[in-house]
Protein backbone atom coordinates (compact mmCIF):
# COMPACT_ATOMS: atom_id res chain seq x y z
CA UNK A 1 0.00 0.00 0.00
CA UNK A 2 2.36 2.95 1.36
CA UNK A 3 5.58 3.03 0.00
CA UNK A 4 5.24 0.01 -2.45
CA UNK A 5 6.31 0.88 -6.04
CA UNK A 6 4.15 -0.82 -8.83
CA UNK A 7 6.53 -2.29 -11.53
CA UNK A 8 5.05 -1.75 -15.04
CA UNK A 9 3.51 -4.87 -16.77
CA UNK A 10 5.03 -6.15 -19.71
CA UNK A 11 4.11 -4.57 -22.86
CA UNK A 12 2.98 -1.14 -21.33
CA UNK A 13 4.40 1.91 -22.68
CA UNK A 14 6.55 3.99 -20.77
CA UNK A 15 5.31 7.91 -20.93
CA UNK A 16 8.18 9.00 -19.34
CA UNK A 17 10.44 7.65 -22.33
CA UNK A 18 8.57 10.34 -24.50
CA UNK A 19 6.42 9.59 -27.65
CA UNK A 20 6.57 6.17 -29.41
CA UNK A 21 8.00 6.09 -32.70
CA UNK A 22 5.12 6.34 -34.91
CA UNK A 23 3.67 9.69 -32.93
CA UNK A 24 2.75 12.21 -35.06
CA UNK A 25 2.89 15.74 -34.45
CA UNK A 26 0.19 18.17 -35.88
CA UNK A 27 -0.15 21.81 -36.57
CA UNK A 28 -4.08 22.57 -37.79
CA UNK A 29 -5.03 24.91 -40.34
CA UNK A 30 -5.11 28.93 -38.80
CA UNK A 31 -2.42 28.24 -36.53
CA UNK A 32 0.62 30.41 -37.08
CA UNK A 33 4.44 29.96 -35.54
CA UNK A 34 6.50 31.95 -35.58
CA UNK A 35 10.18 30.40 -34.58
CA UNK A 36 12.31 27.06 -35.00
CA UNK A 37 10.35 23.42 -34.73
CA UNK A 38 12.39 20.03 -33.76
CA UNK A 39 10.18 17.43 -33.74
CA UNK A 40 11.94 13.57 -33.28
CA UNK A 41 8.95 12.18 -35.10
CA UNK A 42 6.73 12.85 -37.73
CA UNK A 43 5.16 16.44 -38.64
CA UNK A 44 1.98 17.48 -40.49
CA UNK A 45 1.39 21.10 -41.02
CA UNK A 46 -1.55 22.58 -42.13
CA UNK A 47 -1.01 25.91 -40.16
CA UNK A 48 1.88 28.17 -40.93
CA UNK A 49 5.65 28.02 -39.84
CA UNK A 50 7.76 31.12 -41.02
CA UNK A 51 11.45 29.08 -39.32
CA UNK A 52 13.16 26.65 -39.63
CA UNK A 53 12.34 22.55 -38.67
CA UNK A 54 14.36 19.76 -37.83
CA UNK A 55 12.26 16.84 -38.43
CA UNK A 56 14.04 13.42 -37.88
CA UNK A 57 10.72 11.43 -39.54
CA UNK A 58 8.40 12.90 -42.04
CA UNK A 59 7.37 16.00 -42.80
CA UNK A 60 4.16 16.44 -44.44
CA UNK A 61 2.69 19.80 -45.07
CA UNK A 62 -0.93 19.69 -46.30
CA UNK A 63 -3.06 21.37 -49.31
CA UNK A 64 -3.54 24.16 -46.66
CA UNK A 65 -0.18 24.34 -44.63
CA UNK A 66 3.10 26.60 -45.51
CA UNK A 67 6.42 26.53 -44.28
CA UNK A 68 8.78 29.30 -44.70
CA UNK A 69 12.58 28.76 -43.68
CA UNK A 70 15.06 25.85 -43.39
CA UNK A 71 13.87 22.76 -43.51
CA UNK A 72 16.15 19.15 -42.87
CA UNK A 73 14.18 16.10 -42.38
CA UNK A 74 14.34 12.26 -43.72
CA UNK A 75 11.37 12.01 -46.28
CA UNK A 76 8.86 14.89 -47.00
CA UNK A 77 5.48 15.16 -49.00
CA UNK A 78 4.36 18.91 -49.93
CA UNK A 79 0.89 19.58 -50.45
CA UNK A 80 1.09 23.18 -50.21
CA UNK A 81 3.42 25.64 -49.88
CA UNK A 82 7.26 26.16 -49.27
CA UNK A 83 9.32 28.70 -49.59
CA UNK A 84 13.16 28.53 -48.70
CA UNK A 85 16.05 25.77 -48.07
CA UNK A 86 15.14 22.23 -47.65
CA UNK A 87 17.31 18.94 -47.32
CA UNK A 88 15.52 15.72 -47.51
CA UNK A 89 17.53 12.92 -46.88
CA UNK A 90 15.56 10.51 -48.52
CA UNK A 91 12.74 11.05 -50.63
CA UNK A 92 10.88 14.47 -51.19
CA UNK A 93 7.35 14.13 -53.08
CA UNK A 94 6.23 17.68 -54.35
CA UNK A 95 2.32 16.98 -55.21
CA UNK A 96 0.00 18.17 -57.65
CA UNK A 97 -1.09 21.52 -56.32
CA UNK A 98 2.22 22.47 -54.37
CA UNK A 99 4.65 25.59 -54.86
CA UNK A 100 8.04 24.86 -54.07
CA UNK A 101 10.68 27.20 -54.19
CA UNK A 102 14.22 28.15 -52.83
CA UNK A 103 17.25 25.72 -52.65
CA UNK A 104 16.21 22.13 -52.62
CA UNK A 105 18.34 18.96 -52.61
CA UNK A 106 16.66 15.57 -51.92
CA UNK A 107 17.75 11.74 -52.13
CA UNK A 108 14.97 10.90 -54.78
CA UNK A 109 12.09 13.15 -56.14
CA UNK A 110 9.07 12.85 -57.09
CA UNK A 111 6.81 15.87 -58.90
CA UNK A 112 3.26 15.32 -59.94
CA UNK A 113 2.54 16.72 -63.01
CA UNK A 114 0.63 20.21 -62.08
CA UNK A 115 3.08 21.21 -58.77
CA UNK A 116 5.83 24.38 -59.29
CA UNK A 117 9.18 23.94 -58.62
CA UNK A 118 11.58 26.75 -59.30
CA UNK A 119 15.09 27.13 -57.60
CA UNK A 120 18.24 25.31 -56.97
CA UNK A 121 17.67 21.51 -57.12
CA UNK A 122 19.92 19.45 -56.34
CA UNK A 123 20.09 15.64 -55.75
CA UNK A 124 22.11 14.79 -52.52
CA UNK A 125 25.73 14.21 -52.92
CA UNK A 126 25.94 10.31 -52.47
CA UNK A 127 22.92 9.53 -55.25
CA UNK A 128 23.95 11.14 -58.41
CA UNK A 129 26.16 14.19 -59.79
CA UNK A 130 24.70 17.25 -57.89
CA UNK A 131 24.29 19.35 -60.19
CA UNK A 132 20.90 18.40 -61.33
CA UNK A 133 19.28 21.77 -62.19
CA UNK A 134 15.30 21.88 -62.78
CA UNK A 135 14.23 20.75 -66.40
CA UNK A 136 17.52 18.92 -66.73
CA UNK A 137 18.07 15.18 -66.89
CA UNK A 138 20.87 13.49 -65.54
CA UNK A 139 21.70 11.18 -68.37
CA UNK A 140 20.51 9.92 -71.25
CA UNK A 141 18.78 7.10 -69.41
CA UNK A 142 16.81 9.23 -66.85
CA UNK A 143 12.96 9.61 -67.71
CA UNK A 144 12.00 13.74 -68.31
CA UNK A 145 9.99 15.60 -66.19
CA UNK A 146 7.89 17.74 -67.89
CA UNK A 147 6.21 17.87 -71.43
CA UNK A 148 8.46 20.08 -72.88
CA UNK A 149 11.14 17.73 -71.73
CA UNK A 150 9.61 14.74 -73.64
CA UNK A 151 9.29 16.39 -76.46
CA UNK A 152 12.76 17.71 -76.82
CA UNK A 153 13.77 14.17 -76.09
CA UNK A 154 11.72 12.63 -78.73
CA UNK A 155 13.09 15.26 -81.79
CA UNK A 156 16.48 14.61 -80.48
CA UNK A 157 15.31 10.56 -80.56
CA UNK A 158 14.33 11.44 -84.14
CA UNK A 159 17.41 13.42 -85.63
Amino acid sequence: MFGKKETPKAGTPNRSTGAPGNALNSLVQGTVITGDIKAPNDLRVDGTINGNVHCDARLIIGPAGSISGEVICQNAMIEGTFSGNIRVQDTLNIREQATVEGEIRYGKLIVQPGARLNGDVRMNGSGGNGNVKPGQAKSANQKPRSADEKVARLQKAAN
